[in-house]
């Protein structure tokens, strides 16, 4: 199992498409989308579509599984999370006076006291 990569996934939602690619995938849940049904979603030909839905697998943001002569994706909904835990977690701890309020860090201090 690869170790998660943050800069890998942000460097794969710095795109347009990637990033539209994403908005249609999160709420089609875990079976994902066929790439005909995604193409036809943002109208990007496949063939261009096919460049971007690798770069989002690669990042480990994004699943693919064959199913006949199919190809579906699928949001890995973990790898967003540790995304956003990653951005909560290094950013407040190297806040130069504390994490601002609500911050999860925050909050653990506040429960020490």
């Amino acid at each position: 199992m690869q170790t998660f990569d943050p800069v890998a996934a942000f460097e794969a939602l710095a795109h347009e498409t990637r990033l539209a690619v994403l908005r249609l995938l999160i709420p089609a849940g875990p079976d994902g989308l066929a790439a005909g049904e995604i193409s036809e979603g943002i109208g990007l030909p496949p063939a261009a579509l096919s460049f971007h839905l690798s770069r989002l697998v690669q990042a480990d943001l994004v699943t693919a599984r064959r199913a006949g002569r199919q190809i579906f994706y699928a949001a890995r909904y973990e790898r967003m999370t540790a995304l956003l835990r990653f951005l909560v977690e290094d950013c407040c701890a190297r806040a130069p006076s504390g994490c601002l309020p609500g911050c999860p860090s925050t909050l653990l201090d506040r429960g020490r006291r």
